[in-house]
């Protein structure tokens, strides 16, 4: 049976998505006949106070937790700590002699876990190491205008993360996007595209509940939604602008968000927005519920961000059976998903009068929405599911760990 090592920040039962989706690979795996076993932090990443138990077994898992102090994951300088403390515990690890696995598993939290690549191959060069990015880091920070790409530090950094890359045996992107910017550290990176898929996978698309869609959208007759975190790697500007294009139409827009860019995007919506709203956010029970009432889910992400993160919540809203409309460059994977696919429309600056025609063509076209449901489950299993993912995980660790020695 082959070992694989798990090295992410959080695991279950910890509620981030991001924490799920590894907890899920790792029992997948352990259902596929690996010997799993996870080295997250002792702490809940929302709330650090709150600890887990040391050791523990879940649906297959070996669950090793290693201690850290109570830093706050919300601030840069528990964030950095926090990172401190996560690589220098994995690479410790590394010291060991026994149980030594054929494969190690590293993600993107803490930023930079990846530095531990080169230290593991020191040691233990008969390890194959697999890298999953699902963010970017420095690049995050470049586009947040945090740190400059011409500074002493991000030199150092581009070293570090080469050595560290090349280092891999596999590096899985979430989108083409992200391997454009992973290639830019060299050419030799060996990179594949593994998506992330949705924490609820139902059977159908998913039926409007009608009474709780009347409760948000009233009469409207097509309901956007955007749901999630609206942080700064996320714009409003286009998205206000297609709905200033729909007033005296019946569509309307719901908001239920969370994050550092919420104040600015409450201040820039004005009483003659009247086909906006914001609703508060759904309990984790009821939030399959909350999502079924839209019509289209929107995503935002900013043109400078494009490549640093996919997000996540393209994948939910398929797998319920909803089109997207995407406000963010036609350089981003999800646009090319889209594109290729049809689930929906991109929506770049100064389009918006566009997109809004198109939007006011499924209200004379109910059929069309209804094609456009299915079509995106659809494509959802065929392509972005959980099972599909794993199998594809399985395989090519499982080339990685025939390679061993």
């Amino acid at each position: 049976m082959a070992k694989l090592c798990i090295f992410y920040h959080f695991f279950n039962p910890d509620q981030i998505v991001s924490s799920a989706i590894f907890s899920q690979l790792g029992s997948g795996l352990a259902e596929r006949g690996w010997e799993v076993t996870a080295f997250p932090s002792n702490r809940d990443s929302g709330s650090p106070e709150k600890n887990y138990q040391a050791r523990e077994i879940w649906h297959g898992v070996w669950i090793r937790r290693i201690w850290r102090p109570p830093w706050r994951q919300a601030t840069a300088s528990g964030r950095m700590l926090n990172a401190l403390w996560m690589i220098t515990c994995w690479a410790g690890l590394a010291l060991r002699r026994k149980n030594v696995p054929d494969v190690i598993l590293v993600g993107t939290d803490p930023i930079f876990g990846i530095l531990i690549a080169p230290v593991w191959k020191f040691f233990h060069p008969e390890t194959k190491i697999a890298h999953w990015c699902f963010d970017l880091h420095p690049e995050a920070a470049y586009a947040d205008g945090v740190i400059s790409r011409d500074s002493v530090l991000s030199q150092i950094l581009t070293v570090a993360l080469k050595r560290s890359y090349l280092a891999c045996d596999l590096v899985a992107d979430i989108g083409e996007c992200m391997r454009r910017m992973l290639l830019q550290y060299d050419p030799g990176i060996s990179s594949v595209t593994l998506v992330p898929w949705a924490l609820s996978e139902p059977d159908l698309p998913l039926p409007i509940p009608q009474e709780e869609r009347n409760a948000v959208f009233g009469e409207a007759r097509l309901a956007l939604m955007y749901s999630g975190s609206f942080g700064r790697a996320h714009d409003y500007e286009d998205m206000l602008d297609l709905m200033r294009h729909l007033r005296g139409v019946s569509v309307k827009l719901a908001l239920s968000v969370k994050g550092n860019r919420e104040g600015p995007l409450r201040a820039a919506i004005g009483p003659e927005d009247a086909n906006i709203n914001f609703i508060p956010f759904a309990p984790a029970n009821l939030l399959e519920q909350r999502l079924a009432i839209a019509d289209i889910h929107i995503i935002s992400l900013r043109k400078a961000w494009t490549g640093t993160v996919v997000p996540s919540k393209f994948f939910g809203a398929l797998a319920a059976g909803r089109p997207v409309l995407f406000c963010g460059s036609r350089d981003s994977s999800l646009a090319e998903w889209i594109e290729r696919f049809d689930l929906g429309w991109v929506m770049e600056p100064g389009n918006a009068a566009a997109v809004a025609e198109r939007l006011r063509f499924l209200l004379r076209d109910d059929s069309c929405l209804q094609s456009m449901r299915e079509r995106c489950f659809q494509v959802y299993r065929q392509h972005f599911s959980r099972s599909r993912t794993i199998n594809e995980w399985d395989r090519r660790l499982s080339g990685l760990s025939t390679l061993r020695g």
